[in-house]
């Protein structure tokens, strides 16, 4: 009976490792690299009129162009540090090795925004970088001070854009800022059980990436 009872309920060792699996996995998939990539594909081909008239072949050409610049880049550059021997490991695990790749990333954001502002864009795509360039700075700076949980960062600018979204586009859905805020609550549960970040980090971060993307907003 007891061999039966073992092999039927699963021991706390594997119910974590089973939470854990879940948890990196979440952290990966909505890395915060990705977010920016994420919302302009649902601008192109998700909303109903944010990028219509625009010729597929350009809807496509503008979302390579904020995934290589968003996403490609920092990570090759990331890359680059570990293989110079500037950083320790791509996780970035101490506000020391952050400061350097934050500052380019910085760069890349910066160029995103200035690309699609001074381009034919959506006002609401072009809000939507500028307050991620925003939250990028704002957690650089925070940086100095402790380690602010960059993950959290993006959830909060995710969460605000969508809730902003819903006031501000007559084509919002309750649905789209539901999935956010379900994506903002799984990540940030996430990085609670596989980080070493503190509540202060993963909350302070959270706020950030809401205050810069309501700022961002205003302009």
């Amino acid at each position: 009976m007891s061999r039966v009872s073992h092999k039927v309920h699963q021991s706390p060792q594997e119910h974590n490792a089973v939470v854990r699996f879940f948890a990196h996995f979440f952290s990966f998939i909505f890395h915060p690299l990705f977010i920016a990539a994420y919302v302009t594909a649902f601008l192109i081909f998700v909303h109903p009129i944010a990028f219509a008239g625009f010729d597929p072949k350009l809807k496509m050409f503008r979302l390579i162009s904020v995934f290589f610049v968003t996403v490609f880049l920092p990570f090759f550059s990331i890359f680059l540090l570990l293989r110079l021997r500037f950083i320790s490991s791509v996780y970035l695990r101490t506000a020391r090795e952050r400061v350097i790749p934050y500052a380019i990333v910085m760069i890349f954001y910066f160029w995103i925004w200035y690309v699609f502002y001074k381009l034919d864009s959506p006002p609401v795509i072009v809000h939507f970088l500028l307050g991620a360039f925003l939250a990028v700075c704002a957690a650089w700076m925070c940086n100095i001070f402790y380690k602010i949980s960059i993950h959290s960062v993006a959830m909060g600018g995710l969460l605000m854009f969508f809730l902003l979204f819903s006031f501000h586009d007559s084509y919002a859905s309750g649905v789209y800022l539901s999935l956010a805020t379900l994506i903002a609550g799984l990540v940030c549960t996430s990085r609670f059980i596989v980080s070493d970040h503190s509540a202060f980090d993963i909350y302070t971060g959270l706020l950030t990436g809401m205050l810069t993307q309501f700022i961002a907003w205003q302009f």
